[in-house]
C-alpha cells in the first residue's frame, strides 16, 4: 500500500463522526467538471450534515461494556429541485466509506424510482469520491474492493415488498455501524417500516436511518416522523422549500403559485415540501382529524344521549373496540380496548359499560364473530342494533343527504366524516398502537363505476398495505349508524330494584 493510500484512509478514519468535514473534503467543489459551480453543498445540506455529525458525538465516547447507543433518526420533506438526492449519494458515501464493516439497505417508494434515480445518484457520487478506488458500485450494491471484506461491508440497493420483508428485518451490525436509507419514503407501505424498527435493536451500534422525499401523503409513517404525527418525538425532521435553494426555477414556481394559489396542495407538496392538508385519495384528510384531536373540549349537554359503538375485533390481532360519544365528544369517555377476548368475554363487558355510561343505544357491528356478541347483549336486555357493515346502505342519510354510499360502512364512515369539524378526539387510546387521527385517516376511498356510490377501504384491502384495522375509527363511526333514531330514545333509568342482572358475571 503506497503513503498516499494509508494517507486517504486515515483521513476517512478521522471524518467516522464529521459528515459535513468529510463531504467538504471528499469531493472536488469548485473543480471543473461537475461540481465547478459548487463551492460547498448547499446551506440546508450543511445544516443537515452538522446535525447529523452532532447527533453522533455520543457513540464517539468510548465505553467499556455495551450500551444502547441512541438510534439517529433524521426525516426530510422537500419540494422539487432541493438537492435531496444529491444529499442521499453525500450522506451515503460518507457513512458507508468512514468505518469499516459499515452495513445497509437503500429503498424506495418504487424499483423504477430506486433503479434510475436513487441508485444512479450512488454512482455520481462513487465517480467524485476521492477515494473511490478502495470501493465497488455494482447495479445492486456498494461493497469493500478487499475480497476479505465484500460480504460484511457493504450496502445493497433492495426494491421493497409487502411479500417478502427479509431483507429489512435482518439488519443486525453489532459494534459497527448500519445505515438505513429510505428515499421518497412517503410511498413506502407501513409494514417495510415496522419490520426496519424491529430489527435496528443492536447494542453499542451506531444505527442511522435517514428518510426522505415529497410529502405526497398525509398519513402513514412517513407522515408521522414529522410534528403531530405519532412517532414526531423521536425524528429530527426538516421542511425544505424550494424557493429557499438555489438553482431550483423560480419562473416555474411562481406560476405555479399564480395558477393553484400558495396554500393549495399542488403548491404545498411541489414547492413548499409541505404535506397536502388531504390525501388524494384519503377520505378523511389527516389535517381535519389532527385539528379534532387537539381541540378545546367544551362539555356536552347532560341531557344528550350517550351512543355506545362496538367493534368486534374478528381477526387474530385485532381487539375489539368500545366507544363512546355524547354529541361531539369522543374523548371524556375512555375507549375500551380488548384484546383476545371472546364473544361472552366481550359482551359482558359491553354491557358494564353501557350501564356505567347510561347509554341511550349501543351500535355493535354483528358481521362474523360480532353476531354472537350482538345475540348475548339482547339477552342481557341491552338496547342494542346491530349494524351490518357490508349490508346496503340507508340512503339517504339526514347528515349527508346527496351524497351515495356503496354499503352500510362506506355510509357512517360518512357521517362521521361530516362531524369532524365539530368532534373532540382522544390524541391517544390505551391498548392501541395507533392513533384515532391515524385511523381516520388511513382509509382510502374511490366511486362504483355505474352508481358513483362510495365506496370505502377494506380493513384486508388496508391489512394488504401494511396498515393495521382502524378499530377505533370503526366503533367511533358505529355511533352514527342511526342517527335519526338517536333523539327519540331515552336512555335507561337505573332500577330501584335490587336485582343485577350483570351478576352473573361477578
Amino acid at each position: 500500500m503506497s503513503s498516499y493510500e494509508e494517507e486517504l484512509i486515515e483521513q476517512l478514519a478521522s471524518y467516522s463522526h464529521d459528515p459535513l468535514g468529510f463531504v467538504r473534503w471528499a469531493f472536488p467543489w469548485g473543480e471543473p467538471g461537475e461540481l465547478q459551480a459548487y463551492k460547498e453543498p448547499y446551506a440546508w445540506q450543511c445544516a443537515y450534515l452538522e446535525e447529523l455529525g452532532d447527533r453522533l458525538k455520543v457513540a464517539s465516547i468510548p465505553s467499556s461494556t455495551p450500551r444502547v447507543i441512541p438510534p439517529v433518526l433524521m426525516s426530510t420533506t422537500s419540494g422539487h429541485g432541493t438537492g435531496k438526492s444529491a444529499l442521499n449519494g453525500m450522506e451515503t458515501w460518507w457513512a458507508f466509506s468512514t468505518m469499516a464493516g459499515t452495513r445497509g439497505v437503500i429503498t424506495a417508494n418504487t424499483e423504477n424510482q430506486l433503479r434510475t434515480k436513487t441508485w444512479v445518484e450512488m454512482a455520481k457520487w462513487h465517480r467524485l469520491f476521492i477515494a473511490r478506488d478502495f470501493f465497488k458500485y455494482t447495479a445492486s450494491a456498494l461493497f469493500s474492493a478487499d475480497e476479505q471484506m465484500e460480504k460484511e461491508w457493504r450496502i445493497d440497493c433492495v426494491p421493497w415488498s409487502e411479500r417478502n420483508t427479509e431483507a429489512f428485518a435482518g439488519l443486525h451490525n453489532a459494534g459497527k455501524r448500519i445505515l438505513v436509507l429510505f428515499d421518497e419514503a412517503s410511498a413506502i407501505p407501513d409494514i417495510i417500516w415496522e419490520t426496519t424498527e424491529g430489527a435496528l435493536t443492536d447494542l453499542d451500534t451506531e444505527i442511522i436511518w435517514s428518510v426522505k422525499g415529497n410529502p405526497t401523503r398525509n398519513s402513514g409513517r412517513f407522515r408521522s416522523c414529522f410534528p403531530g404525527g405519532q412517532f414526531s418525538h423521536r425524528w429530527s425532521a426538516r421542511e425544505i422549500d424550494s424557493r429557499t435553494v438555489p438553482g431550483t426555477n423560480k419562473e416555474q414556481i411562481q406560476a405555479w403559485k399564480d395558477d393553484y394559489g400558495e396554500d393549495s396542495d399542488f403548491f404545498r407538496v411541489r414547492v413548499r415540501g409541505a404535506f397536502p392538508r388531504q390525501d388524494q385519495r384519503s377520505f378523511i384528510s389527516y389535517s381535519d382529524a389532527q385539528e379534532a384531536a387537539k381541540r378545546e373540549l367544551i362539555p356536552a349537554d347532560s341531557e344528550s344521549p350517550v351512543i355506545m359503538g362496538l367493534d368486534v375485533g374478528r381477526f387474530g390481532d385485532d381487539p375489539s373496540v368500545m366507544v363512546f360519544r355524547q354529541d361531539h365528544d369522543l374523548r371524556s369517555r375512555p375507549p375500551v380496548v380488548l384484546q383476545g377476548a371472546n364473544t361472552l368475554q366481550v359482551a359482558e363487558r359491553a354491557a358494564r359499560e353501557y350501564a356505567k355510561y347510561n347509554c341511550a343505544v349501543l351500535f355493535v357491528d354483528e358481521g362474523g364473530v360480532g353476531g354472537g356478541v350482538y345475540d348475548r347483549l339482547q339477552m342481557l336486555g341491552i338496547n342494542v342494533i346491530g349494524v351490518q357493515f357490508g349490508g346496503a346502505s340507508d340512503n339517504p342519510n339526514p347528515l349527508e343527504p346527496h351524497i351515495k354510499y356503496a354499503n352500510k360502512r362506506a355510509e357512517i364512515w360518512g357521517a362521521l366524516r361530516s362531524s369532524v369539524s365539530t368532534l373532540c378526539l382522544p390524541e391517544k387510546v390505551n391498548g392501541l398502537d395507533t392513533s384515532p387521527v391515524d385511523e381516520l385517516s388511513s382509509p382510502l376511498y374511490d366511486y362504483q363505476l355505474k352508481s358513483e356510490a362510495i365506496v370505502l377501504e377494506s380493513k384486508k384491502s388496508m391489512k394488504s398495505r401494511g396498515l393495521p384495522s382502524p378499530n377505533w375509527a370503526d366503533a367511533a363511526a358505529l355511533t352514527y349508524s342511526y342517527p335519526f333514531l338517536v333523539p327519540i330514545l331515552a336512555p335507561i333509568k337505573p332500577s330501584s330494584s335490587d336485582y343485577d342482572p350483570f351478576k352473573e358475571f361477578a
